[in-house]
């Protein structure tokens, strides 16, 4: 008989889970944003607002590194109308252990959106042309060179930090509080080069204030196909891309992430919504929820392996 009632109460809290996934959304939702470019992310939530019928507002938490955006969503109800957009400095944090949360642990990931690329910028004054001459330029003057990042445990920060290791160069990094002051910084010739993201300098390269050595990615993004890859220039296997996607407060129900997955790749699948990734010099990438906890889950051993390696500590 206990058995029985046990089976009636799964039969009846699953019937629950589905009618909460048919009837979802119900309220508006909030896709909260950290430390990132934020431009996708209102694209994003613009069109999930026309599909659901339902306000969908994007809100800046820019505070602590993204640790900030993240607890915001991890203390909200687990109900599928507070999500995070999210990239991997969430998974530093939690590598770093900079913050309260785990990148895998309190979130339930939906699905990715797209991948970036970190890109190798040099001022216009920097006699070199290519990857190997800025990699000759930097030991034949080692330590002398500025390399701009964003903050410390950033993953543009870490992106130069794996580029210095495995270049092996003396370069002076130069953190900066975000993109846009060093982007202004690198235009200006305080630094020579910098590995940002492409949105705030897409403009730039376009109008030859800035110019590019290599993109981090394994592939050449769309909107810079001349542009070769690290690994190609003489740094095989070097790897940095910035994953981005929505992820869930853990303990949301499988059936409204399964629905906002799907939802996700109907989204991304509009050419409206791809041409817009690539403008931002991205490239358009879907998954399943499980196909997005590995990707974290390699993010994590990653890092984890680079920071062990060269002691790096972030306060």
């Amino acid at each position: 008989m206990a058995s029985r009632a046990a089976l009636i109460v799964v039969f009846l809290l699953t019937g629950l889970a589905t009618v909460a996934a048919q009837t979802f959304p119900t309220k508006p939702i909030r896709i909260i944003v950290g430390p990132s470019p934020d431009a996708v992310a209102r694209v994003v939530g613009q069109h999930l607002q026309e599909t659901w019928g339902q306000p969908v507002v994007v809100e800046a938490r820019t505070g602590a590194g993204g640790a900030l955006a993240a607890t915001t969503v991890t203390g909200s109800e687990p109900d599928g109308h507070t999500l995070l957009f999210a990239t991997p400095s969430y998974t530093l944090n939690t590598v770093l252990k900079t913050a309260s949360y785990d990148a895998l642990r309190d979130f339930a990931p939906v699905g990715l959106i797209g991948t970036g690329s970190y890109t190798l910028v040099v001022h216009p004054s920097v006699p070199a042309k290519s990857f190997a001459e800025l990699i000759a330029l930097a030991k034949a003057q080692p330590g002398k060179l500025d390399l701009g990042t964003p903050p410390p445990g950033t993953e543009n920060y870490m992106a130069a930090v794996l580029f210095k290791a495995t270049a092996d160069i003396d370069a002076t990094i130069v953190p900066y509080k975000g993109t846009g002051p060093l982007t202004t910084d690198l235009i200006g010739g305080h630094i020579q080069y910098a590995f940002n993201t492409l949105p705030p300098a897409i403009g730039n390269l376009q109008a030859g204030q800035l110019r590019a050595i290599a993109v981090a990615a394994l592939s050449r993004v769309s909107i810079l196909p001349d542009v070769p890859t690290v690994a190609e220039s003489g740094l095989p296997g070097f790897d940095a891309v910035v994953y981005y996607g929505l992820m869930a407060p853990a303990g949301t129900p499988k059936d409204i992430v399964a629905r906002l997955n799907k939802e996700l790749r109907a989204l991304v699948a509009l050419p409206e919504i791809r041409a817009r990734i690539v403008a931002d010099g991205g490239e358009p990438l879907t998954s399943s929820p499980e196909e997005y906890a590995a990707n974290i889950d390699r993010g994590e051993t990653k890092w984890s392996a680079l920071i062990k390696r060269l002691g790096l500590k972030v306060e």
